[in-house]
């Protein structure tokens, strides 16, 4: 399987790594067919999954492949990865602040971004969809890295990391689709939006590894822009949201599991 995919372009492999984890989006997003409630616990256990995935992806298969890039260039290591983290959470608090949209869970008058009319469902949708915009680069960036041809930069690890990222999207395209067709929408619109939250994936993708290829001296800097872009909405919306339920101990424990399966997952495909 591999050695066919080795066949690929590099930007063919990354489109084709973030249409599995948006196809996982759309699959969390038909539990709308099957259930209109999510249990508060569940809903957290699975967020913090999602957190503990992206935190540890952000370190093994961004910043550690960065800074071991950066090493013998000239330069300290840790300069292309410190600035490159920075601005990806300088970036997505720029869109934070720009873009409105609703935390799950929270009323209507707590939206963010700038002011608007748009309706509660479309800014929960914005939400996750703020979530998959690094996700689906980080992708992009490592299938990216792969086609550099550098040592540290492996294929079994690009796989590994759209996998794991794939995993921690089945919650959130549940996490719009239900709340949406609780709020009254059809099943069939529910699902829809909740799917398209992820469509925004494969776009990232293609940008991310399109950019390394031609690119390539940016390497080191994109990776660690992702990281940090990554960490950032872990940090702002994913823990939050699964620590409010009341079921912090849970969603904790699951954080750490979700962290542990992803650092498998790329330790032993790296």
């Amino acid at each position: 399987m591999i050695e066919s995919i080795q066949t690929l372009h590099p930007i063919v492999q990354a489109f084709l790594a973030t249409l599995f984890t948006w196809s996982v989006t759309a699959l969390g997003a038909g539990t709308v067919f099957f259930t209109k409630r999510m249990g508060k616990k569940l809903l957290d256990v699975m967020l913090g999954f999602a957190g503990g995935v992206m935190i540890s992806a952000s370190f093994w298969s961004l910043l550690a492949p960065a800074i071991e890039i950066s090493a013998g260039k000239g330069i300290p290591a840790w300069i292309p990865a410190a600035v490159g983290f920075m601005l990806g959470g300088l970036f997505l608090r720029l869109i934070d602040r720009l873009l409105p949209h609703l935390h799950i869970g929270f009323p209507a008058e707590t939206a963010e971004g700038m002011k608007t009319t748009w309706r509660r469902s479309t800014l929960l949708i914005l939400a996750i969809t703020l979530h998959n915009i690094p996700e689906g680069l980080a992708v992009g960036v490592a299938f990216g890295a792969v086609a550099a041809g550098l040592p540290s930069a492996t294929l079994p690890a690009a796989m590994a990391l759209a996998l794991g990222i794939g995993i921690q999207n089945f919650p959130e395209g549940a996490a719009v689709s239900i709340p949406l067709r609780r709020e009254g929408m059809s099943q069939l619109k529910s699902f829809w939006y909740g799917q398209l939250s992820g469509v925004v994936e494969p776009i990232a993708g293609v940008i991310g590894a399109s950019a390394i290829i031609f690119a390539e001296p940016i390497l080191p800097y994109a990776l660690s822009f992702a990281a940090g872009a990554m960490i950032f909405v872990v940090v702002e919306e994913v823990i939050p949201e699964s620590q409010r339920g009341g079921n912090a101990d849970l969603a904790t424990l699951s954080l750490m599991i979700g962290f542990t399966v992803m650092m498998i997952l790329d330790l032993a495909f790296g």
